[in-house]
């Protein structure tokens, strides 16, 4: 018999509560019940990237985190970023330099790049680099990626 755990916290500013069985991750919840797709399985080993969350302004690999580590706490993913109405400076800097190919990683790399310019507003490209460090892009497009980063950076400053 598995047992259910009660489980809140704020999802993208918003509050949320569910009933997960225990031993599912945040990765899971966020793509099941919660029904968000950003959030990405890649390799369930915390060593790709896709599945980043950003948990309390950090970034965490969410395929191995198990739900009830988000109780009370603040969770955002990437459809916490923006809207087609109004995107966040990252998405449109992502657009405008094709930063994207395939996608899958991208979800992942956007929220830890939010992180990033949250926590250094004016980073150089060790620190962009050193933050998407942890993410496994197999298109190629890693540079354009930085240049989107540094391109938000400036269009974010005063």
């Amino acid at each position: 018999m598995t047992t259910a755990l009660s489980v809140a916290f704020t999802l993208n500013g918003l509050p949320v509560a569910l009933e997960a069985p225990e031993g599912m991750t945040l990765l899971q919840a966020l793509r099941g019940p919660l029904e968000l797709s950003g959030p990405r399985f890649g390799c369930g080993a915390e060593a790709c990237g896709c599945c980043m969350v950003a948990l309390d302004g950090e970034p965490r690999p969410s395929c191995t985190l198990p739900v009830e580590a988000a109780r009370g706490r603040a969770v955002e993913t990437v459809e916490g970023l923006g809207s087609p109405e109004a995107p966040h400076p990252l998405q449109e800097a992502f657009l405008a330099e094709q930063a994207g190919q395939c996608g899958w990683c991208l979800s992942g790399i956007l929220v830890s790049a939010a992180a990033l310019l949250r926590r250094d507003p004016d980073p150089d490209e060790a620190a962009v680099r050193a933050a998407l460090e942890p993410h496994l892009c197999r298109c190629g497009a890693q540079n354009r990626m930085l240049r989107a980063v540094l391109r938000a950076a400036r269009a974010m400053r005063p």
